[in-house]
């Protein structure tokens, strides 16, 4: 996982690329490197830094210009955290660069070849045995030579490579990991995300697996590995630079928790039928009669995502009376699942570009099954193998744990589950009453957005706890185990989550004052059962916080959110908690953005 920028025009290269990376960061932020040069130029200039990019843009020299470059901002796969296993890598020539994002699956059987050859390696990284095998290419074009070096890479890549001798162009491909070109006035630019793109252009061309492209300063062209043309047409980005900025904010996920109100109200703005009590999801390409062939469904997704498709699983079950579970795609597509017909699949990503999502997906897809994508990013990988689906238009999200994202996702899960449900047996005053609730939803997580300075307080007691457990019941155990992942997040304050029903059968033997506990109560049927949970934690002189509809006798402190529809409640209780991870992270010192080990788009297994 990682963040590839590069450019090709006129302008002054090495300024551009770093603020390209600094855009970028958020997938990758162990190392940094880049590697330019010019037209006039007689070989390839590079400068690299174990750190941030503010560690390599302080190494860079004065005199260090030219107009064609390519960067990268690393998170370790393969080789600690280094000045030498930066990208780019170079050959012992100088004269080939190659950035990468992915990895090389076998790597070591292509190393002991090169090394059999007399190769010296200067990395422990995969990507060092690409650069060894374009250099070694006695092809005649840089096309041919990046060729010929994919021929014998097995595994995932986005790259980019530039050669001394041919430093009018930089060549790029695409297999698993993505690569999105940015088409300027006279000036090319590649990334991995459209994040460092739209400062400069937001016109772009999302390469497909197994596709490369020539960038000149004026022109590109698309091809297969095989060598056949493609065509390329230029999409028009919606969000703007603007969106990766702070505004305003210490942080990015302080921003993005505070821009939920107006996210979720973009994810309903358009899609809500009131003449039939329900929504229009065109995207779906799935027609009514379709839809009642449907017999079960199975939501495929990983970490928060995977929290969210376990809520969007409960409630297409409620509303949809649909079979409904969630799973990790991580574990689906390693254990050879039987695929039946009239199950529907749903792969949740916030990215569109998981590997692990997006294996599983095309494993779906090689075994004849339907699949939706539930995504953020419009003509993502995911989006464009799915049969169709629903974009969650969260908006860009840089901090690398998700909050809007989640609370988007979840959001149209609802939709989802209605539009299933009045093709099926929900009735028209359960769609009015499920809308009227989706409505309310802005303005009630404003209200509990109003209530920080109240959490904070709260925080401050409980971030010196070595370990939490979180509870919930049915639909609240879903919002107990993404509340407990976001703390270990960014907090890395150990968590756990766990049915509050399965107190009885083992987690009560870590109950004492030392190990609070965090349990969801709604307001719903199983008051009364949740109740008795916080009686039994009592009981043995545990701390509680009870994130409810109403005051808890039994919790130390209640953090009270709005009441909606029983369904929908998910939503707004798993707000505050977002913000208790995150004052508690704060109060701690962490690198909230930045969680140690972590990247924001898991493009590699």
């Amino acid at each position: 996982m990682c963040g590839i920028v590069g450019y090709i025009g006129k302008r002054d290269v090495a300024p551009l690329l770093l603020e390209g990376l600094a855009r970028l960061e958020y997938r990758g932020y162990d190392s940094a490197g880049m590697v330019i040069t010019s037209p006039k130029a007689t070989g390839l200039k590079m400068v690299k830094a174990k750190g941030r990019v503010r560690d390599l843009e302080a190494r860079v020299p004065k005199r260090f210009s030219g107009t064609t470059g390519i960067a990268h901002t690393r998170w370790a796969t393969h080789g600690a955290p280094s000045d030498v296993n930066s990208h780019p890598h170079l050959d012992p020539e100088n004269k080939v660069a190659v950035v990468h994002n992915g990895i090389v699956d076998n790597a070591q059987e292509l190393r002991a070849k090169l090394e059999a050859d007399g190769v010296v390696f200067a990395s422990e990284t995969d990507t060092e045995v690409i650069t060894h095998l374009v250099a070694r290419s006695q092809a005649d074009t840089l096309e041919e030579k990046v060729r010929e070096a994919l021929k014998v890479i097995e595994g995932t890549y986005g790259i980019a490579v530039m050669h001394a001798d041919f430093n009018d162009r930089i060549v790029v491909a695409r297999n698993g990991s993505p690569v999105i070109l940015g088409i300027g006035e006279k000036e090319m630019l590649v990334a991995s995300d459209v994040a460092a793109l739209i400062a400069h252009t937001r016109q772009v061309v999302t390469l497909d697996d197994g596709e490369m492209a020539t960038l000149k300063a004026d022109d590109f062209r698309t091809y297969t590995t095989s060598g056949a043309s493609t065509t390329a047409t230029p999409e028009t980005v919606e969000w703007e630079a603007a969106s990766y900025d702070m505004g305003g904010h210490d942080t990015f996920m302080h921003k993005e928790i505070s821009e939920q109100p107006d996210a979720v109200d973009r994810v309903l703005r358009g899609r809500i039928d009131d003449r039939f009590s329900t929504v229009h999801l065109g995207g779906l390409n799935l027609d009514a009669r379709e839809a009642r062939t449907i017999r079960r469904i199975k939501i495929l997704g990983c970490g928060t995502s995977y929290h969210a498709g376990l809520i969007g699983a409960g409630l297409i079950e409620s509303l949809a009376r649909i079979p409904a579970d969630a799973e990790p795609a991580s574990e689906f597509r390693y254990r050879n699942p039987v695929v039946d017909p009239d199950t529907l699949y749903i792969a949740v990503s916030q990215s569109g570009e998981t590997y692990d999502v997006l294996a599983a997906v095309q494993e779906l897809k090689r075994k004849g099954a339907r699949v939706l994508g539930v995504v953020n990013v419009v003509g993502s990988a995911i989006a464009r193998e799915a049969d169709g689906g629903v974009y969650v238009h969260a908006g860009p999200e840089v901090c690398v744990v998700s909050t809007k994202c989640f609370t988007n996702t979840v959001t149209a899960f609802a939709l989802l589950a209605l539009h299933l449900g009045r093709i099926r047996d929900l009735s028209v005053t359960d769609g009015k009453r499920i809308i009227e609730g989706l409505r309310k939803l802005p303005a009630q997580i404003q209200e509990i957005l109003e209530t920080e300075d109240e959490i904070k307080k709260i925080a401050a007691e409980y971030a010196g706890a070595q370990s939490m457990m979180f509870i919930g019941r049915v639909r609240g155990y879903p919002v107990a185990l993404e509340a407990s992942l976001k703390l270990k997040e960014i907090s890395y304050i150990h968590a756990e989550a766990y049915p509050a029903s399965e107190l009885k059968h083992g987690p009560l033997a870590l109950i004492e004052p030392a190990l609070p506990t965090v349990a969801i109560v709604p307001d719903d049927d199983l008051l009364e059962k949740n109740r008795a949970a916080l009686e039994e934690i009592k009981a043995r002189s545990g701390r509680i916080l009870a994130v409810a509809h109403q005051p808890q006798a039994k919790a130390d402190h209640t953090i009270v959110v709005p009441k909606n529809e029983d369904e929908l409640d998910p939503i707004l209780m798993g707000i505050p908690l977002q913000l208790l991870a995150y004052h508690t992270a704060l109060a701690m010192g962490r690198d909230i953005d930045k969680p140690r080990n972590l990247a924001k788009s898991v493009t590699v297994e």
